[in-house]
């Protein structure tokens, strides 16, 4: 589809590269010629991962080790970063959910979604914007969102209100950055399953037939949504700014995907709420 060298000279550094979406954007990368780095809070997974992907594509891949809820920890990977070469490319991608009644959720719960998912994206795109600005150096933030930026979600409502705060940062800075030559994209997927993302949203006993119910009667390839995020942080794209992008099948446009929790019983709450204790 692309060009081998769509991404040649592109450093990208991927927040939650080390397994699922981000580490199937991050192979899409190296693939096309870019050198990468992932962070992530274990370094075991990430070391991992980037073994796997060097033996798969002969690409460099870094691992580096880092909390992004923290500030300061994400000024440090940064400078280390900077240390032997500036990035080109920002992926926000790591993020957290959970499905409950909101009238639920603890303080301490909702920070949990909110500090990795908003704060997080935040530090991490004023880190390296910050870099590119101080030494006039062009740059790509894309952060990866969700359809519930458009419908709304119940029952995950702190990640579909940061992700709704990261669309916003996405606008306002293609405007503020545009100018230092610093594009701002993100984009919204629909049900791209993931060994994470399915079991925090998709525990046992909630409807399956979900998928049948996309107007296209499938979820996504993880090849589709990476194919997608390669073009829209290459230079192929670089009249495109501000902009979000839908990749879920027109599924938005039938229902926000929360639908089917309207109908759980008390009792399964309470033994959705006993299983995430546990965990």
């Amino acid at each position: 589809m692309f060009e081998t060298s769509l991404l040649e000279t592109k450093r990208i550094l991927i927040t939650g590269g080390g397994s699922g979406l981000g580490a199937a954007m991050g192979r899409r990368f190296l693939a096309l010629g870019a050198e990468l780095v992932i962070c992530g809070r274990k370094l075991d997974r990430l070391e991992a991962t980037a073994r796997e992907m060097r033996e798969e594509t002969g690409g460099r891949v870094t691992a580096i080790a880092c909390d992004i809820r923290d500030g300061a920890a994400v000024d440090n990977m940064m400078d280390a970063i900077w240390r032997e070469a500036p990035l080109d490319i920002l992926v926000n991608n790591a993020a957290a959910t959970f499905i409950a009644q909101s009238e639920h959720l603890s303080f301490r719960a909702a920070d949990a979604i909110l500090a990795p998912t908003l704060h997080g994206a935040m530090y991490c795109t004023l880190a390296a914007g910050r870099r590119w600005i101080e030494a006039k150096h062009a740059g790509v933030v894309l952060s990866i969102l969700s359809t519930s930026t458009i419908t709304g979600r119940a029952f995950t409502v702190p990640s579909a209100m940061a992700k709704s705060a990261l669309l916003a940062m996405t606008r306002s800075l293609a405007v503020e950055w545009g100018p230092k030559r610093i594009r701002t994209v993100a984009i919204a997927p629909g049900p791209f399953p993931t060994a994470g993302a399915t079991g925090q949203l998709r525990p046992e006993g909630r409807d399956e037939g979900w998928s049948s119910r996309n107007p296209l009667g499938r979820t996504g390839e993880h090849s589709e949504l990476a194919d997608l995020a390669s073009f829209l942080v290459s230079d192929r794209a670089a009249y495109i700014n501000g902009e979000m992008v839908v990749i879920d099948g027109g599924a938005h446009l039938r229902s926000s995907g929360a639908e089917d929790l309207l109908g759980w019983t008390e009792a399964q709450w309470a033994a959705q709420r006993a299983a995430r204790s546990k965990a």
